[in-house]
């Protein structure tokens, strides 16, 4: 894979290469996870908000960020914090060799759905820890000019490892419903594995360790936050752009899971068919993107990106409505989901890219970490309640509803974009 990105340096280069690896191996682990919930709903027959609890487990725990954003700043063996981080994440995916290998043993032995939960509790403890951190890595070896093409580069190589992966787990899913219980404790040892080769990137702090007590250090980050927040207006009008999107993400993300299940009744195949189609046109427009959130607003690349989540949206909830579909090799194809997962390839490009290093673009290279912090931890906020709520909205309102306030929220967010870009500028670094 020849990088056509000029005067790369040779620290930018092995950070690249170690960056490279990293995201493959990641790829895998994302591409199996991505079918958890349909492993939680058809395999072990985990009820509407136990689904709801899942999509919360992976973003509620970013609510603690402030407080792992100092533990981050305090700790000036970052590496080894990292390693420890992902190895006791990662590890109790190895309980899933124990799970029963059938609907009858799990019936037998009631509580294993809550057992799923607690596992993955566990392993979305690392995200924050390991995001701000990576992040922190990443900007302090990519020069601001590469930083977002390189980003790109390896988040490509991530979904295309990652579609494959989703693809065959949902094969293997199809063909054994409980091929889960030897594939999850796999993705412990390949977890384990990337953490130690990410660490792997030269890092060296310029931060000044603080010796100050854990409550009062707390207390000060609690205010550097605010003023952040306080501060730069243009970032806390993306993060209330980011909290309309949220919302809006968060209250379907469980929906969209009972609705494929419930209303149009697919199989593990078939939604590994769709994760992989959209996945695969977002890989081909990724580049594209990535030299396109250097070169504008981020607030602009957010209108992009919440836009297509709008579309997405429509069509989804169109298919409701208009369900004609034709089945090929066993995969329900649904015409109205062909706009709609065209849509939806739009914004996984673009949130891959806006969500992790789009806060980036409106820090100082040391103040990343801080800046990111405030964006993990406003998702954990919304977090608290939006997949549950989502659930609450369906069960009293119908898949109707739900989706159209979703999009009403997403409308706003796309305005609020529009409002700032043109009355506040982002302050050079």
């Amino acid at each position: 894979m020849k990088i056509k990105i000029a005067n790369l340096n040779a620290r930018e280069k092995q950070t690249f290469r170690l960056h490279l690896i990293y995201s493959f191996v990641e790829g895998i682990i994302m591409g199996v996870l991505a079918m958890n919930e349909f492993v939680l709903i058809k395999s072990l027959q985990g009820s509407n908000y136990q689904i709801g609890v899942l999509f919360q487990l992976s973003v509620v725990l970013m609510v603690l960020s402030i407080v792992f954003n100092e533990w981050i700043k305090r700790t000036q063996k970052k590496v080894l914090l990292i390693r420890l981080v992902g190895v006791a994440t990662r590890l109790p995916l190895l309980v899933f060799l124990f799970f029963p290998r059938s609907l009858e043993g799990i019936n037998e032995a009631p509580g294993f759905q809550i057992l799923f939960l607690l596992i993955f509790l566990v392993f979305y403890l690392s995200t924050p820890v390991l995001l701000p951190t990576i992040n922190l890595f990443l900007k302090k070896n990519y020069r601001h000019d590469n930083f977002g093409p390189l980003y790109a580069y390896s988040t490509t190589l991530n979904k295309v490892v990652m579609l494959v992966s989703t693809f065959a787990f949902g094969w293997l899913l199809d063909k054994d419903p409980y091929c889960f219980t030897y594939v999850y404790p796999a993705l412990a040892v390949l977890g384990m594995v990337s953490i130690v080769l990410f660490t792997r990137i030269p890092f060296t702090s310029s931060e000044v360790i603080v010796k100050t007590g854990i409550i009062e250090s707390l207390k000060s980050s609690v205010v550097s936050i605010w003023s952040i927040i306080k501060g730069d207006k243009p970032y806390r009008d993306f993060e209330i752009g980011f909290m309309l999107y949220g919302f809006a993400w968060m209250t379907t993300i469980a929906v969209i899971t009972i609705f494929f299940d419930k209303a149009l009744h697919l199989n593990y195949s078939s939604v590994a068919f769709y994760k992989t189609s959209y996945n695969l046109i977002a890989i081909l427009i990724l580049p594209f993107f990535g030299r396109l959130i250097n070169k504008i607003d981020p607030r602009k690349f957010g209108v992009v990106t919440f836009a297509s989540l709008l579309l997405y949206l429509f069509f989804l909830a169109l298919t409701e409505y208009f369900p004609q579909h034709v089945e090929v090799f066993g995969i329900k194809i649904y015409f109205m989901l062909i706009p709609a997962f065209l849509s939806h390839a739009v914004f996984a490009a673009t949130m891959s890219l806006l969500w992790f290093i789009g806060s980036a673009y409106f820090s100082k290279d040391d103040n990343a970490a801080n800046y990111q912090s405030v964006h993990l931890t406003l998702t954990g906020v919304r977090g608290l309640f939006a997949p549950l709520l989502g659930v609450f909205f369906f069960e009293a309102l119908g898949f109707s509803w739900t989706f159209g306030i979703a999009i009403l929220s997403l409308a706003i967010a796309i305005i609020l974009m529009f409002w700032s870009i043109k009355n506040r500028t982002i302050r050079s670094k």
